[in-house]
């Protein structure tokens, strides 16, 4: 069972009581540090207004790539069709492979005739132009599906670790759901038109975050402008990349069944940000969107500090334990990603854990939640770790507390 405290703090700073419910949860701690923490929050956070951020796409998501804090989102959850930003998940698996060492940069694949016709010339499709019944490194291949969006590229790697494209596509689909993508569904490795072939904006942002985060080696690729293959000099597709913002990646993707997708992400001041915007009217309009997201994010959003390095942020309650309660704690302090509001502002705090929380409990372990939303619905959501070894209680306490427990859960009903 989930186990919420919620909290609201309005313009006036009041404390609006949780639920009767969840008041049994809540120690009054949580109650007082996040209101004299948000109370200094807002004190330093008024410096500059954050304006509401409005998009144009089908499907928008900015995140904060340090923390994975939400800044902007719009029918973030909507499975759509992702285009050629699919061959992220493409990359993906090759990165993964080769770091297994059972894929090598120098290894050759075979340009089949089907990658040849389906993602090659013949399609009049994005291509690498890889003659067919010839062979490319896996070097070539990566280079020539990120920088050029080759089709013909993307399929020669599926078929070359996998055999088939239908082979690989469950792969694919496998790694997203280890990965923790909810909206994904992945029919080929290109993202060329196929029914029920989906991402959500907020699955590609998780994609795209995972990649510069555990492929660090591999993400410079997203950076190159200019890739160079027998005759052909192609030139990245993301024209974000050609721009002084600080943008070194991802990917660029379009279809007639919606429009024009970006990722983008980019480094500003030593932070970073990624942003995805689905379905727009034309290549010009997505970068414009993307670039709009990412210059309002940098501008509008700062980093603070709610609760020292090992302050109580709250308590969980523990049933059956030599204590009624454990302290929570962050892993070090505790920082958020929140808008320069004015005075005046609202927050909601919400500690949420999977309850009972049962003994024993060891110091460190991760067991809760704390989720802040702001008013202009950015949103965070912080580990929070027990700040003290909790041991199973006595046989009496142990038998009080089932008792307790029982006729709450007969109160919820």
């Amino acid at each position: 069972m989930l186990t919420s405290v919620t909290l609201r703090l309005d313009a006036w700073c009041q404390v609006v009581s949780p639920s009767p419910k969840a008041t049994l949860f809540a120690a009054c701690r949580a109650v007082t540090c996040l209101f004299v923490a948000t109370t200094c929050l807002f004190a330093q956070a008024a410096v500059n207004s954050a304006h509401a951020f409005t998009s144009r796409a089908k499907a928008a998501i900015l995140i904060d790539a340090d923390t994975g804090a939400v800044l902007y989102q719009s029918n973030a959850d909507d499975p759509l069709p992702p285009a050629s930003i699919t061959k992220l998940m493409t990359a993906e698996l090759v990165f993964q492979a080769i770091k297994a060492g059972r894929v090598k940069l120098t290894d050759e694949m075979t340009m089949s005739v089907h990658a040849w016709r389906t993602g090659g010339a013949p399609s009049r499709t994005s291509a690498m132009f890889v003659p067919v019944n010839t062979t490319a490194t896996v070097d070539d291949l990566l280079q020539g599906m990120i920088v050029q969006s080759g089709n013909d590229a993307a399929i020669a790697i599926a078929e070359g670790m996998s055999g088939t494209e239908e082979a690989f596509a469950k792969r694919m689909n496998a790694e997203a759901k280890r990965i923790g993508l909810t909206k994904s569904e992945f029919k080929n490795p290109t993202g060329l038109n196929a029914p029920g072939h989906v991402m959500s904006a907020r699955d590609i942002a998780t994609l795209s975050l995972y990649i510069i985060k555990e492929h660090p080696e591999f993400y410079k690729l997203f950076s190159e402008k200019v890739f160079e293959y027998r005759r052909f000099k192609f030139r990245n597709r993301n024209p974000l990349l050609f721009e002084n913002i600080g943008v070194d990646g991802l990917k660029t993707g379009s279809l007639s069944v919606v429009g024009h997708n970006l990722a983008a992400s980019a480094v500003q001041n030593g932070k970073r940000l990624i942003a995805v915007v689905i379905g727009l009217p034309s290549k010009k309009d997505a970068a414009n969107e993307a670039r709009k997201l990412l210059l309002w994010g940098f501008r509008s959003f700062g980093s603070f500090k709610l609760f020292d390095a090992g302050e109580t942020v709250g308590m969980a309650r523990v049933w059956g334990g030599e204590r009624f309660y454990v302290p929570l704690t962050g892993d070090g302090p505790v920082m958020v990603i929140l808008p320069r509001v004015p005075a005046n502002p609202k927050l909601k705090a919400e500690i949420t854990y999977d309850g009972p929380l049962k003994p024993p409990i060891k110091k460190g372990d991760q067991v809760a939640t704390l989720r802040i939303v702001s008013e202009t619905n950015a949103v965070n959501e912080v580990p929070l770790y027990a700040g003290e070894d909790v041991q199973p209680g006595g046989l009496v306490r142990r038998g009080l507390d089932a008792l307790a427990h029982l006729a709450l859960s007969w109160v919820a009903l």
